[in-house]
């Protein structure tokens, strides 16, 4: 076992009676096996002395899966139904909710990781994965060793470590497992990427978190929480959870968080922080509402590069001025999310110094999976893949898009959107397209279980009510490779075809089956005039 510690059943459910919104035992065992192999709620995963958290699922229910666990060798269950109840031939534990108590029992089994480790957790709807690797790019460009646990990858010295095929926070017991490999690996900090669905499913409960950082907060994931004001309580936890936990000797300052001044969520979100350790950042020219902030003064845009000058307010003098490869407006605003980050890590003492240190970070940035990644085969106009999948993400995608070409060329955008997932979306983000690009092209983006026709008629009902005319401005195409295909095959010299939605994703969902896909791939195979045919669309005319 990687914590190099005996843990006994007690050992852990001595976590959930402690720290931030403690998990209530409704029933304990009366023996205490020693565990020799790591928890999961994942019957699959489990192996001999390993513990199954069964739990209620919107598909399936654990409890009924707990004979199988033991089977597969499984030393102890902890669940939600009383223990009369459940048929169990080893140590079984009611608790409240399994769901809240996974992350602590993860914690506990795995030495408390997070404890030995300063982590700054990054959430908000748009910028998560980029921000968070810009603070990881800074830290590192200063001699922090330093890793970095995203929605991407899991970067943890010289390894790189996919996370999953599509983007949330790794379950709980696989983000205390990497936390633990940081540790092992002589890492004394760790940025981690922390989603609202990580946060409101306690994928992050046991992560003692230092710093916390909002990008921002738009349209996205109503499917899920229901309400906006739900989604946002989700992702303030991240601020409760690092304002609640326990101040560490090796953070020898209080807790810090980072607000976006210029979103209008700002204010709430203070509430949560500590006056005294919070700093902003905005790109507006105004005075920012909210003190201290890291302001960027001016902003110049060129075809391969963005020139950043900013203040800090609380610091006369105090100017930075960057250059990055990174382009828009709103990688100008993760910058500065990233800066305002690091700044109580690093000494700030020399601003001219500091400044180089942040340069080398942005020169030595880390390519991002489709983020605004340029594809090139060769052709004569840009092609760009993003992850944009957010009303928010793509406008702010287009209009960064637009700055690359001339203002007679066009700017061609092929996206869809995602079945069983917010419906208002499909509306907002072809009205957004129709009124930012030239061309759009409608298509397949993880229909699921909904029918793709009926996704992309209501997308083309928006897009014609807010003045799109078809097979004009813009087009529908389920197949996603001949989608594509023929947005490449209308761009003419020094236009722009950009694929919006997928980004660095490795799949797409029809029905419930996961097909292999990679935009990056498809639009290489597009440029070439070789549409990907690896989806159940691709004999469809």
């Amino acid at each position: 076992m990687e914590s190099d510690r005996k843990v006994n059943l007690s050992d852990l459910l001595a976590a959930l009676t402690v720290g931030h919104t403690p998990s209530p035992i409704l029933a304990r065992p009366t023996a205490d096996p020693e565990i020799r192999a790591p928890i999961s709620e994942d019957d699959r995963l489990i192996t001999a002395g390993g513990v199954f958290v069964a739990r209620k699922g919107a598909s399936f229910d654990g409890h009924e899966r707990i004979g199988s666990t033991i089977e597969r060798g499984a030393i102890a269950v902890i669940g939600e139904r009383p223990p009369m109840q459940v048929v169990s031939s080893v140590p079984y534990v009611q608790v409240a909710n399994a769901q809240n108590a996974i992350g602590l029992l993860a914690s506990a089994y795995y030495g408390y990781p997070s404890r030995a480790l300063i982590v700054i957790g990054v959430t908000g709807t748009d910028g998560k994965t980029t921000t968070s690797t810009l603070i990881y790019s800074f830290l590192k460009a200063a001699g922090v060793r330093v890793g970095l646990l995203s929605t991407v990858s899991a970067v943890i010295g010289d390894d790189v470590l996919a996370t999953g095929l599509h983007v949330t926070t790794p379950s709980a017991p696989e983000v205390q497992h990497y936390l633990r490999r940081m540790l092992d690996a002589g890492l004394t900090h760790c940025v981690l990427e922390t989603t609202s669905h990580g946060l409101a499913q306690g994928r992050v409960r046991g992560v003692e978190y230092d710093i916390a950082v909002l990008t921002n907060l738009t349209h996205e994931h109503l499917d899920f929480h229901g309400t906006f004001a739900a989604y946002r309580d989700a992702k303030a936890e991240l601020f409760r959870q690092t304002r609640d936990g326990r101040r560490k000797a090796i953070f020898n300052r209080q807790k810090a968080f980072v607000i976006n001044a210029d979103d209008p969520n700002a204010a709430y979100f203070a509430q949560f922080a500590q006056a005294r350790g919070t700093a902003y950042f905005s790109i507006t020219s105004s005075t920012p509402a909210y003190m201290p902030c890291f302001q960027a003064t001016t902003i110049t845009h060129a075809p391969a590069h963005t020139y950043i000058t900013a203040a800090y307010s609380a610091r006369k003098n105090a100017a930075l001025n960057l250059t990055t490869g990174l382009i828009g407006d709103f990688n100008v605003q993760n910058i500065l999310a990233a800066i305002a980050a690091v700044a109580p890590l690093l000494n700030r003492g020399d601003w001219h110094t500091f400044n180089t240190l942040l340069q080398n970070g942005l020169d030595t940035l880390p390519a991002i999976p489709g983020r605004m990644e340029r594809i090139d085969a060769g052709q004569d106009y840009l092609a760009l893949v993003d992850f944009a999948h957010t009303p928010n993400a793509l406008q702010r995608a287009l209009t960064a898009a637009r700055t690359l070409i001339a203002d007679h060329k066009r700017l061609i955008v092929v996206f869809g959107c995602a079945g069983l997932r917010d419906h208002e979306k499909r509306r907002l983000m072809a009205e957004t397209s129709i009124t930012l690009a030239d061309v759009s092209v409608f298509t397949a983006e993880d229909p699921r279980t909904e029918s793709l026709d009926a996704i992309l008629a209501t997308m083309a009902d928006a897009a014609i009510k807010h003045g799109g005319i078809e097979n004009q401005t813009f087009w529908r195409v389920p197949d996603r490779g001949q989608a594509l295909a023929f947005a490449c095959s209308i761009a003419q010299p020094g236009d722009l075809v950009m694929a919006c939605g997928k980004g660095h994703e490795q799949s797409m969902a029809f029905g419930t089956i996961e097909y292999p896909w990679d935009d990056r791939q498809a639009l290489r195979s597009a440029l070439q005039g070789m549409p990907l045919r690896t989806l159940p669309t691709a004999d469809r005319q």
